[in-house]
């Protein structure tokens, strides 16, 4: 008995680790219930997804929200979304509900449709920005829509709240908490002289965990140096090599083997297999400031990442001065700890990762003040502690197969100007010694 109490509680431990993010604390995804009105077998609910992940968007194919009804509830009507199915509505003569289906499953409408079927932050095919991508409305981090429930309490004190609520973001990763009534929302009117709120409010929070998502990572990292000629590649199966007999070796073969609105991964053949490879590569090197150009590299035939997001952990993200082509954001979950930082694309220029091929690639640089006291290029320092795409961390070569800073004595720590004045001190001895 008390190993079987020790297993549970292991087991309770690598999850909970597992969806804790140390990069990002307080991110999850919140589902809001806001009952607006009753009606004369329910209630009428303005219903609101936020996205608080500092760095993960919801991507295409976008979200799907589910949950399973406390009594015999049914979907009268819906505006903004939509139910997957109708069900069994049978019983139903003359009026028919739009889903009479005990676990009903949602989704986002696409753009464009009438708009008497819209209502605010809607309509956007399920897609949902990254909270760290966001303007100060925060609008593109959420999802709204309005749903008419029957058959239910018409009160506070007889509604029975849904249970099991289920969230695919678009894939599997998240798991949510049970539905808790919380204060009723408020709502500012426009003039901002008045307040109204909500007869009834519940939120339920849903949290993602990239062991639950996947089996392997998604992403990995090569590393390169201007001082030494080696060039580390990503890990051998860093992604796993699952779907390595199903490859594609050349551009050229991509129809032969499958077709591009099939959402399968269809990737390039790599020795490391992943559809996304990051690669470090420290350029430059000035008296107070080094660069770093940074890559990223689509290897999946099947799939455009829009809105994609590249998180770095290292020390020197603290001293950023410039950073080219990419948008840049630091992020300090650690309150003074300011090491971590997001890069995402700028809209309409590189903010879409296209899928492999000659356009499957962007890229940006980073210039960074050195601080004398810790700065080094020594026993990998250099290089990232962690790196996440899309929120996922991305698998890193082993540490003793860095590239070396070379033993030769030189100086790295020099100065465009000193080493043109270097130049023309050689070149005048040059002169001196043919004369």
């Amino acid at each position: 008995m008390r190993i079987l109490i020790l297993s549970i509680c292991f087991l309770a431990l690598i999850y909970y680790a597992a969806a804790y993010d140390p990069l990002d604390p307080n991110g999850n995804v919140t589902i809001k219930w806001d009952i607006m009105s009753w009606t004369p077998d329910g209630y009428v609910a303005m219903v609101a997804i936020n996205n608080f992940q500092m760095y993960r968007h919801i991507g295409d194919p976008g979200w799907k929200l589910s949950w399973t009804w406390a009594k015999k509830e049914v979907i009268w009507t819906m505006m903004g979304a939509q139910a997957t199915e109708q069900g069994d509505c049978s019983k139903f003569k003359d009026n028919i509900p739009h889903c009479c289906e005990k676990k009903p499953t949602v989704v986002d409408l696409l753009p464009g449709v009438p708009y008497n079927q819209q209502v605010a932050n809607c309509c956007h095919g399920g897609l949902l920005n990254a909270w760290g991508q966001e303007t100060d409305d925060k609008t593109g981090s959420m999802s709204q829509f309005q749903v008419s429930v029957g058959q239910a309490g018409t009160s506070n004190k007889t509604v029975k709240l849904p249970k099991n609520f289920t969230f695919l973001g678009p894939g599997p990763g998240y798991t949510c908490g049970p539905a808790k009534v919380v204060p009723p929302t408020t709502f500012l009117a426009q003039d901002r002289r008045r307040k109204t709120q909500a007869l009834m409010t519940w939120n339920v929070t849903c949290t993602y965990s990239q062991f639950l998502a996947r089996k392997y990572p998604s992403c990995c990292v090569s590393l390169s140096t201007f001082y030494n000629e080696t060039i580390t590649p990503c890990p051998t199966c860093a992604c796993g090599c699952e779907h390595k007999n199903n490859c594609v070796k050349s551009d050229k073969k991509i129809d032969m083997v499958g077709h591009k609105k099939d959402r399968s991964p269809l990737l390039h053949c790599t020795h490391h297999m992943c559809p996304i490879r990051v690669h470090w590569h420290v350029k430059v090197n000035y008296k107070e400031y080094w660069r770093v150009k940074l890559s990223i590299t689509n290897f999946n035939y099947h799939t455009n990442y829009t809105q994609w997001t590249l998180v770095a952990q290292h020390p020197n993200l603290n001293k950023v001065t410039q950073v080219f082509s990419f948008n840049y954001k630091p992020l300090v979950p650690f309150g003074s700890i300011n090491d971590t930082g997001m890069f995402y694309g700028t809209k309409f220029y590189n903010d879409l990762l296209m899928e492999a091929g000659p356009y499957g690639s962007v890229q940006s640089e980073v210039l960074m003040q050195k601080d004398e006291n810790t700065f080094t290029f020594k026993q990998g320092w250099a290089f990232p502690r962690k790196v996440y795409f899309n929120g996922d961390e991305c698998k890193l070569p082993p540490p003793e197969s860095y590239p070396y800073l070379p033993n030769s004595g030189v100086n790295l720590s020099v100065s465009v100007l000193a080493m043109v004045s270097s130049f023309i001190l050689i070149v005048f001895s040059f002169g001196v010694f043919s004369d």
